[in-house]
């Protein structure tokens, strides 16, 4: 209780407000901070006639906390919903990966659990577990995150791919002569074309200029409308390509070195639910 009463009185910034929220007296937020205080030999707030402010002990203090406060409300919430039977699973998914490879397979994993409610966001690049609003994140890297498990569920490779359109304008040979506005990159592996060429044992110079975007799936949409060639995976290739939309320019692929991941904090091991979705995530990608 008495950091129920330090995070609202901060959220707040007052014992009042903090009381009427937590239906207590304000009386009872005061001594349950100063029972805290005491026990951590601090001063968490700055007491001022018609204010309060937390002192930089108790902003620190409140930034440790805070992820333990999320997940234990969220435990709270999952335990009366679920009657203990699942509960809710919060992911960050990187937006590509998320679309063209977790979200198909996704429809096995709700028939077999039904009990297991997911929440999915996306960003770009690692999740930060600091606001506890995720449980655990798909996320492309080198799997070394320090205070967090990493478990890895698939390699990246890469094949070149553009419209048919393109070749027919273009050709199908990928080298020195390719024009650089023809190649298409994205942040997810800005040195991927460089990669590519060196691989194939190309001057890599080309690979160097071009149309650049933000995730995979801009790319391919540009590779799409015919703005250039695009290094892709086959699972986000291989409908267009069935569709006639895109071609595929060598037998070839280029593995990154980095791969994706399945994120989470080191206590969240325990977690009934997670390792329910942790099991199938790595069975199913062992399937593909």
């Amino acid at each position: 209780m008495s950091l129920l009463c330090l995070e609202a009185s901060a959220r707040l910034g007052s014992f009042t407000a903090a009381a009427q929220e937590l239906h207590l007296t304000q009386g009872a937020v005061s001594r349950q901070i100063q029972a805290l205080e005491s026990r951590l030999d601090v001063r968490l707030f700055v007491r001022r006639r018609e204010s309060l402010a937390t002192t930089d002990a108790g902003r620190y203090y409140l930034e440790e906390i805070a992820p333990l406060l999320q997940r234990l409300e969220r435990a709270t919430v999952n335990v009366m919903a679920f009657k203990g039977r699942g509960g809710g699973l919060a992911l960050s998914v990187g937006a590509s990966i998320g679309a063209y490879w977790l979200i198909p397979r996704l429809p096995a994993f709700t028939r077999a659990h039904g009990e297991i409610a997911l929440s999915l966001s996306t960003r770009v690049g690692p999740a930060d577990f600091k606001a506890g609003t995720i449980d655990a994140s798909l996320e492309f890297g080198d799997g070394q995150r320090a205070g967090l498990c990493c478990d890895f569920v698939a390699a990246l490779d890469l094949a070149p791919y553009a419209a048919p359109a393109w070749v027919a304008r273009h050709g199908t040979q990928i080298g020195a002569a390719t024009p650089g506005s023809g190649l298409l990159h994205h942040h997810t592996l800005p040195d991927a074309w460089e990669q590519w060429f060196l691989a194939e044992q190309i001057d890599a110079a080309p690979g160097r200029t071009g149309p650049r975007f933000e995730i995979m799936s801009m790319a391919l949409n540009a590779a799409v409308a015919g703005l250039g060639v695009v290094l892709l995976p086959d699972y986000m290739a291989e409908d267009m390509v069935q569709a006639t939309r895109l071609v595929r320019l060598s037998s070839r692929t280029w593995r990154s070195p980095k791969g994706y991941y399945l994120v989470y904090p080191e206590e969240s091991v325990q977690s009934p639910t997670l390792q329910t979705f942790r099991s199938w995530l790595l069975d199913s990608a062992q399937q593909r």
